[in-house]
């Protein structure tokens, strides 16, 4: 039997521990230990966060984790947070896997950032990865494949509806709970900016499609929904009076026109809301459109989970240096590794 890929954990938030359980329930990998920096974590056994874990202490740093085939690294949606972390870990010998929005394909929007981390992976001989449900796969690496179906792309759109409901810390960045007065004072200070991975995700597109934008266009988060009575997430409570749902939208232009067109409303749903839920994708070619609809939507949360636990290996797998998604064989991305019943 191939030796399991040994793994760390950097961040302990609900992703953090989401994909710390997936880890532990698959066959091809051995969760070694973790790390996080929250004075409520640091120093208890990894065991009490995540069951099946082994009983070793969290750490609160890069020193003191034991050595490891890969980290994943759940912290942050901003290279510029992440970028110490990463270097540090390929420092120490580890492969990267991180779902930093920004790291899915940031050679668009911070090329010095990976022009460094490039070139620290090659001198230590390991790679670094960002994936994730969105940006990751599906609205740029799962169009970009459906696009071989067609003999020229025009025009591609996204429009998904994400239930966040079972987010955490991430949901700040949405203003989900706030006044809409707060809400708009907050976005207007950039505390509130909603989605952080559009610019990614059309970069990615353009370039596998081998489309020179003029530009990308990110707009301002919109407050969408607002609750009428309270309702509860996992981790946060949304009271009535406050916003529930958040609509954002982005494009890539060429010659103008656009080109790449990607919508999400993110939110802590009921079924009364007014909001149509559910996924659809649109490659429209010169020759036929392919068309994928989705009702109720893709589970936001579990598909990041899932995209991280299932290219656990393909990062150790990869050539050295700073990778995309693009770079991985398909067959990398599937889904394997769980523990099944003989």
């Amino acid at each position: 039997m191939t030796k399991a890929t040994g793994v760390v954990l950097v961040g302990l938030g609900a992703t953090g521990i989401a994909i710390a359980e997936s880890l532990v329930s698959r066959r091809d990998c051995e969760l070694l230990g973790a790390l996080d920096i929250g004075v409520d974590k640091a120093g208890v056994p990894l065991a009490d966060f995540v069951a099946g874990a082994p009983r070793v202490p969290v750490v609160s740093s890069i020193a003191e984790l034991p050595s490891a085939d890969v980290a994943v690294v759940a912290t942050s949606s901003w290279v510029e947070t992440i970028e110490p972390t990463v270097a540090a870990l390929v420092e120490s010998g580890t492969n990267v896997l991180s779902i930093c929005e920004e790291l899915r394909d940031p050679t668009r929007s911070h090329a010095q950032a990976v022009a460094r981390l490039d070139r620290l992976a090659r001198e230590h001989g390991v790679s670094v990865l960002g994936t994730g449900c969105n940006p990751g796969m599906l609205m740029d690496t799962l169009p970009l494949v459906l696009s071989g179906l067609t003999l020229g792309v025009e025009r591609v759109s996204v429009r998904r509806t994400a239930d966040m409901r079972r987010y955490g810390a991430i949901l700040r960045k949405f203003g989900l709970g706030l006044t809409p007065a707060d809400f708009d004072t907050e976005r207007d200070a950039g505390r509130v900016m909603g989605h952080v991975g559009f610019a990614q995700s059309i970069g990615a597109l353009a370039r596998g499609l081998e489309w020179d934008l003029d530009s990308i266009e990110v707009d301002a988060v919109e407050r969408d929904v607002i609750a009428e009575t309270e309702r509860k997430g996992q981790h946060t409570v949304i009271a009535a009076g406050t916003v529930t749902s958040v609509l954002h939208r982005a494009r890539g232009l060429l010659q103008g026109k656009p080109v790449i067109e990607l919508a999400t409303r993110f939110g802590i749903f009921d079924p009364e809301d007014a909001v149509e839920r559910g996924d659809e994708l649109l490659v429209v070619g010169r020759e036929q459109t392919i068309e994928v609809a989705v009702p109720g939507g893709f589970e936001s949360f579990l598909s990041t989970v899932a995209m991280a636990s299932n290219a656990v290996t393909a990062v150790v797998e990869a050539a050295p240096g700073f990778r995309t998604v693009e770079d991985l064989p398909v067959g990398a991305l599937a889904s394997k590794g769980a523990r099944v019943a003989p």
